[in-house]
Parts: structure tokens; sequence; C-alpha cells
């Protein structure tokens, strides 16, 4: 890899990391990040802050929040990377960007649902015992 290359990879990596950030903390609301883990298994009960109504959700709108907050995050990154490569010159082929992208947002929402017995845990579970790759056959 060149200095270029080199540089340009941690360029795009800061503004990516610094979108992921907005994204998260920023631009996701309230809803979103309470219920986003929902399940059946263990509803969560929201309050909304200005009216104080309590309502019950789960895995349907656990699976629904979890998506809008990762279509928001990528979304977010997207535009700060994009506006970042721009002024700092950088030309990014749009497929590898779509494809970071969606690497970055399906991971995201994996990583965000957090439901007992789902992929986290299931991989947490393999890798405590050693063997992944009993987990497939």
């Amino acid at each position: 890899m060149s200095h270029r290359n080199a540089a340009v990879f941690a360029a795009l990596l800061g503004l990516a990391r610094a979108g992921a950030k907005l994204g998260d903390f920023w631009i996701q609301d309230s809803f979103c990040a309470q219920v986003k883990g929902a399940s059946d298994a263990a509803p969560v009960t929201y309050e909304h802050p200005e009216t104080k109504e309590k309502t019950t959700h789960g895995a349907a709108d656990g699976r629904n929040a979890c998506l809008h907050h990762c279509v928001t995050y990528t979304a977010t990154q997207a535009v700060v990377a994009g506006i970042g490569a721009r002024a700092l010159g950088i030309r990014v082929h749009p497929g590898a960007a779509a494809a970071a992208l969606a690497v970055s947002g399906i991971t995201h929402y994996i990583a965000d649902r957090r439901v007992p017995g789902g992929v986290l845990e299931t991989l947490l579970r393999f890798s405590v015992r050693g063997d992944v790759m009993a987990g497939l056959g």
C-alpha cells in the first residue's frame, strides 16, 4: 500500500467513524435507542419523553426501530464521508462506497438488535466454546 493509499484509507476511516458517532448519539432518537432491542420474549416499555405515555413493544417494533436507526446511521456516515472526501479532494468509487456502507449498516443492525438467542449471542456461545465450526454443521 502506498503512502497516498494509506492516507486516503485513514481519512475515509476517520470520516466514517465521525459519521457513525453522529448517527449513534445525535441522530438516533430515544424511541429507537430504547426499542431497537425489543423481542416478544423481552418486550420493552417506552415512555414518551413529552407526553409520558407508556407503550409496550415486541419483536416487530424492535426490528423496525433498529432498521430505522441503521438507515439513519448509515445515511449519516454517507453524508459525512461524502462531504469530507469532497473537501479533502478524495475520489471514492461509488460501488466501493456503497459496499462499505452496506457492510457498516448490516453489521450495525446485527450488533444493535441484541435479542436473546440472536446472532451476537450465538457467536458468543460458539466463541466461548472454542469451536465455531461445530455450530455450522
